[in-house]
């Protein structure tokens, strides 16, 4: 259930409605008025029949093409406005869209997949959706804090003048390369007992700096391994963006 590009899924949309004008008369924006709906309907049909076959039949390929699935959601919910309002169907399918333990299934089956968070200590830790029970979580707040100095307090821990700053710290140096050997010597026992799921967390005052800086790195240091499938999402960022866009 991949989703084509949306020139080409037009130029289809357009082919198809040319050859039915063929047989009967067609009023295309009526037709376009109601089509997304049952767009939307057939994608919630092919999810029933990948949870159905996957989950309760056992047959884990099928699971696989659930991520191509809630991909096409959130085009959808991106692009498309529905003729009527169905906040409750809406809420239910954002929910969907953005849950990692259905996102990872197709990663799931192929090989380990280590989820690396950021956040704050003075909000709620990442929770574990892969029912492992949370992997590690790293405290960053013993290392220098760039948000305490004016020129960084705007910025996050993925811009330059940041990366700059942190990589200026010697402790940094050493606090990092004690992370990678602690979480590269899980990443090989996991894949030679075929695990499934790593999680890691960096947290620290604001989730801002410090613990988006290690996440980033651990990733970098992570991604192109062999076998390994690399998630990562900053909890607070995430909550700045999400403000921004409601204002």
């Amino acid at each position: 259930m991949r989703l084509l590009p949306p020139a080409l899924r037009q130029q289809l949309l357009d082919h198809y409605l040319d050859c039915l004008a063929g047989f009967i008369v067609v009023d295309r924006e009526a037709f376009m008025l109601h089509y997304y709906a049952y767009v939307y309907v057939r994608i919630l049909q092919a999810l029933g029949a990948y949870g159905f076959r996957g989950f309760y039949e056992r047959k884990a390929h099928f699971l696989e093409s659930v991520p191509y699935a809630l991909k096409n959601l959130r085009w959808l919910a991106a692009n498309v406005k529905l003729p009527i309002a169905l906040p409750a169907l809406m809420s239910a399918l954002e929910a969907m869209s953005a849950s990692e333990k259905l996102q990872g299934l197709a990663s799931s089956a192929k090989g380990l997949t280590v989820r690396i968070f950021s956040f704050s200590f003075h909000r709620q830790m990442p929770a574990d959706e892969s029912g492992n029970g949370g992997g590690f979580v790293f405290d960053a707040r013993s290392l220098p804090n760039p948000g305490r100095e004016e020129q960084y307090r705007q910025l996050t821990g993925k811009d330059a003048p940041v990366i700059d700053y942190l990589n200026r710290q010697e402790s940094v140096h050493r606090y990092l390369a004690g992370v990678l050997s602690l979480v590269d010597a899980s990443v090989a026992a996991y894949q030679q007992r075929a695990f499934k799921n790593l999680m890691v967390s960096f947290g620290c005052t604001g989730g801002q700096h410090r613990s988006v800086f290690l996440a980033e790195q651990l990733a970098k240091h992570l991604r192109g391994s062999a076998g390994v499938e690399v998630a990562v999402r900053h909890i607070e960022l995430e909550k700045k963006d999400l403000e921004k866009m409601s204002q």
